[in-house]
């Protein structure tokens, strides 16, 4: 069992609040450094960070390289590109705190900074499941709607590609923040946990009635019994006694989730009724972003398109969540190969040039 340090537990605490309080970060971002850092510890025997030194970053990078994840088989690539950028960030950070600076030579910590080789591996653009708008209307026609956590559950789903919200402000909504008579979402970052805690309002995506009917459904459903504009737009599960003493889920409660793991076993749960692969809320915005690009056809739509997904640039929807799959770029090369006409109308193709020529623009007076 690894000893505990008192000195470093503080500075971890102090590490956290430096990462939300004065940079912005949220609270994810904070327990994935704490993480890092406690995998270090534990590689360390416990140590003083005070008697940090190369030495240990090179054993802990040999470390990593044998180490075993939860499942058994070694770190990923991308884990361990993350786990030492996140170890230099906070012994840079430490390295200027009073009573560190003759301690920690920042040299040695950039020894943390994985290679080039590494980060490429990490970073590759793999081939990744995101749900089709007819896998998602074919789950939500399975999943049942009776009681009011199922209505809720079921309407978890639809909000999530009707929206386009992340997880983590899924579970910080209220019902205040939806309006089905606008059919908007405002992202109130005083309340809601946004990304990089931003304030926007966004509109129901175009896809179709039925996911703003079972939302429409479950909201008529949370005023019968007596929810509030400040109670919870997704409350979690209240528990109580079942007849032979245990735990038994018995309605909602008037208590927002706490994290955004319930909603995830949700959809796990109902893409596995379904008897397709999982596929997590985050990449609902994948879908959403590949509908746009097929559905978009002025670079002003494309713009409408990405502000609606709560980016300020349309450059992040289209480099971070358009991505090309497989089976269409293989349809594409070989139309190409072929001379003919490849399905792309030649508005979309105007729409595509003139983005691409905004892309450089703003590269170039960067």
């Amino acid at each position: 069992m690894t000893k505990i340090c008192s000195e470093n537990e503080l500075l971890k605490r102090r590490y956290a609040f430096f990462l939300e309080a004065v940079n912005g970060k949220q609270s994810t971002t904070a327990d994935a450094a704490l993480k890092a850092i406690e995998r270090f510890e534990i590689a360390t025997s416990g140590r003083t960070f005070r008697k940090f030194h190369i030495e240990q970053v090179r054993a802990f990078r040999a470390h990593l390289a044998k180490a075993v994840g939860p499942s058994g088989h070694p770190l990923s690539a991308a884990t361990i590109a993350a786990t030492l950028k996140r170890l230099r960030d906070f012994f840079l950070w430490l390295s200027r705190e009073p009573g560190f600076r003759s301690k920690i030579n920042p040299n040695d910590v950039q020894h943390f900074t994985p290679t080039d080789q590494d980060r490429r591996i990490a970073h590759a653009v793999r081939e990744k499941h995101v749900a089709s708008l007819e896998d998602i209307r074919l789950v939500l026609s399975l999943m049942p709607a009776r009681s009011e956590i199922e209505l809720r559950d079921r309407a978890l789903i639809a909000f999530t590609i009707l929206t386009g919200a992340r997880d983590g402000a899924i579970a910080s909504f209220r019902l205040k923040h939806l309006n089905l008579g606008l059919g908007s979402l405002f992202h109130d970052a005083r309340e809601v946990r946004t990304k990089s805690r931003k304030t926007f309002t966004a509109f129901f995506f175009p896809v179709g009635p039925e996911p703003i009917e079972i939302v429409s459904r479950y909201i008529v459903t949370l005023r019968t019994l007596g929810f509030g504009p400040d109670d919870p737009l997704f409350p979690s599960t209240a528990m109580g006694k079942g007849p032979d003493r245990t735990f038994v889920a018995a309605g909602l409660s008037r208590m927002p989730w706490s994290s955004a793991e319930p909603i995830r076993k949700v959809f796990r749960a109902a893409f596995a009724r379904a008897g397709l692969p999982y596929a997590n809320p985050h990449s609902f915005r994948n879908t959403l972003a590949r509908l746009g690009e097929r559905i978009c056809h002025t670079p002003e739509e494309w713009k409408a398109w990405s502000q609606n997904l709560g980016h300020e640039s349309e450059a992040t929807t289209f480099v971070g969540y358009g991505h090309v799959t497989a089976e269409r770029q293989n349809h594409l090369i070989k139309a190409l190969g072929k001379g003919i006409d490849a399905g792309v109308p030649p508005d979309q193709l105007r729409a595509l040039e003139a983005l691409i020529s905004s892309l450089r623009s703003s590269r170039n007076s960067a």
